[in-house]
């Protein structure tokens, strides 16, 4: 029999069939929060030990993250398991995190038992209805009969068209069932594919087109359909911009990589955009960051000609009505887009213009330029640029600090590895503090041969940073580079902006980072100058190497260095401004 199949004879309780029907499925990491509402999945899990690890996490936002981190990494379905009531509701930012950012996730929660429902029982909640906008499905297995019927649906659902979060609720009584099932086939995500006419349409509108852009994002990508977007890109001359947090989609060091489509785009690239006379839209959803607040295109009906391709069908049309919408998979669409060739004489050199902006926007911005601090924030990244591989996986939450990783680091391309498909950006669409650090961890441990840095702001750090436990426990050697301006700068900075000098509710008063990083048994290096941090960073990564721990490099930046082209003050004195 395959891992986890049992004779249909075979009498298990309810919590057994689960675990092994996560084993048929192929889950081999499950990250969560131990609850008693389904300590019968545990036993379960016990005796899939040898092919499942339960990764112990120390609060369930954080496991949520991790869930997600390991789904965007490798391609398969993050399995989060988290107990009921205040576990389901600690989760549900991960949860939130997975559906903007279609990830394919696996959530299963403990719930009370079927003779207590409806009656307010100890932590109980209404699944369906809390997590109804979040997930693309949510149900209850009432019957422990039905559990393989119910995880082979929620896995099919999680992976095909949209890739997004299910959620399922485990009745504790039903978990503890007796029942002779069979078990289910392992699941086979679905995908649609482009048609042959409205590939002919797509070939037709760039035959005709002048200043054509490609703009990739989204989820489902794999190395295949990666290089068969390199390929189309590179045999017509095609400029190639990402979108939000999609960075790494494409190599961001090829000729034909021209920026990134999200918060504080470069405004050449924005102009390249709006004038364009043909988008080729590859997977993103073209939401709020990837179209600056749905200002590059028109609605409902974008003025230049595009061509709108998504996983999922329900998306096409939604907010834009693109001239062709095809709803496909991406490695199916990248795949006939790389049988396109074409005559890219007509736009052939502006391939090298929006090339040649993207680099002058990549050099010593205008902030670093007027405060020469002590500590440049450019420099740290140009350092990170020069010591890590360029396989290093890149992770951060949500913060202003986000900006120096987006805009100066390099990106490389998915890639095959043994843990399956593998990305090197690993950061939140939905915009959620909290994320960098749990996702550094769930890749180290995915992937322990690679290195991992977080980037994270103080505000950022500390809502999840007990996850460093985690790290500890399971030998997850990440390297977080902290950068702590004593504030929620992007709210201060917002705040500047429309309230100047009116500051309230945006001050942060700090611990030690260095000693909170060494109570988990890691390394804390203090940087105060740009020339420290060099030296720092080639002890973290020895350390983080070496001894499979957490290390810290805690940078003490100047709260006036609040993005990269303005100062607080200039923020704060309207510079700027619309």
């Amino acid at each position: 029999m395959t891992a986890g199949k049992q004779s249909p004879s075979a009498t298990r309780s309810g919590g057994h069939v689960l675990a092994d029907a996560l084993a048929i499925h192929g889950v081999n990491t499950v990250f969560g929060v131990p609850g008693e509402s389904y300590l019968d999945v545990l036993d379960g899990l016990h005796n899939q030990r040898e092919s499942i690890q339960f990764v112990i996490c120390r609060q369930e936002g954080g496991a949520a993250f991790m869930a997600d981190a390991y789904a965007k990494l490798t391609g398969k379905p993050g399995v989060l398991m988290v107990t009921r009531g205040p576990g389901a509701t600690n989760a549900s930012v991960g949860v939130h995190t997975a559906r903007q950012d279609s990830t394919p996730m696996i959530v299963l929660v403990g719930q009370v038992a079927n003779d207590c429902i409806e009656r307010e029982a100890f932590q109980e909640i209404d699944y369906r209805r809390m997590f109804g906008e979040m997930a693309k499905w949510v149900g209850q297995i009432d019957r422990a009969d039905r559990i393989p019927e119910y995880i082979a649906h929620a896995f099919q659902t999680a992976t095909s068209g949209r890739p997004g979060p299910v959620v399922l609720a485990l009745p504790e009584d039903m978990l503890t069932e007796q029942v002779a099932v069979p078990d289910t086939a392992a699941f086979t995500p679905v995908r649609a594919a482009p048609p042959p006419t409205e590939m002919a349409r797509v070939r037709a509108m760039l035959e005709g087109a002048k200043r054509p852009i490609v703009i990739l994002g989204g989820s489902g990508w794999n190395p295949q359909a990666v290089q068969d977007m390199q390929t189309f890109a590179t045999t017509n001359a095609l400029p190639i911009a990402c979108a939000f947090r999609f960075q790494d989609l494409f190599d961001n060091n090829h000729p034909n990589y021209v920026g990134d489509v999200g918060i504080g785009i470069n405004p050449k690239l924005a102009a390249r955009v709006r004038e364009s006379d043909l988008v080729l839209a590859i997977g993103p959803r073209l939401g709020e960051m990837t179209t600056s607040g749905y200002t590059l295109f028109s609605i409902p009906v974008p003025s230049q000609p595009m061509v709108h391709v998504h996983t999922g069908a329900e998306e096409l049309g939604r907010v834009y009505q693109a001239a062709v919408m095809i709803n496909s998979g991406m490695p199916e669409m990248a795949a006939a887009l790389a049988q396109i060739k074409l005559d890219s004489s007509a736009w052939r050199d502006q391939v090298a213009q929006a090339r040649a902006e993207y680099e002058a926007w990549q050099k010593r911005p205008p902030a670093m330029q007027k405060l020469s601090p002590a500590l440049d924030l450019w420099e740290v990244v140009q350092t990170l640029r020069a010591k890590l591989p360029v396989d290093a996986v890149i992770t951060n939450g949500a913060g202003n600090f986000a900006t120096w990783a987006h805009r100066f680091w390099r990106y490389a391309p998915l890639s095959a590895h043994a843990e399956g498909q593998t990305r090197s950006q690993l950061a939140p669409t939905s915009g959620a503090m909290g994320a960098g650090v749990p996702s550094a961890i769930a890749a180290k441990i995915a992937q322990p041969d690679r290195t991992v840095v977080c980037f994270a702001g103080d505000g950022d750090f500390l809502m999840t940073g007990q996850e460093f436990a985690t790290a500890a426990q399971y030998g997850a050697g990440v390297v977080v580079v902290l950068f702590d301006n004593g504030m929620y700068g992007t709210i201060r900075m917002h705040q500047e902006r429309e309230y100047p000098a009116r500051v309230l509710g945006s001050e942060l008063s700090n611990p030690d980072f260095v000693k909170f990083c060494e109570a988990f048994g890691g390394l804390g290096v203090r940087v105060e100058t740009t020339a420290q941090f060099a030296p720092a960073l080639d002890v973290a990564l020895e350390f983080a190497r070496r001894e499979n721990r957490p290390a810290l490099i805690h940078m003490k930046v100047d709260p006036e260095a609040i993005t990269p082209n303005l100062t607080l003050s200039q923020v704060r004195d309207g510079v700027g401004k619309r």
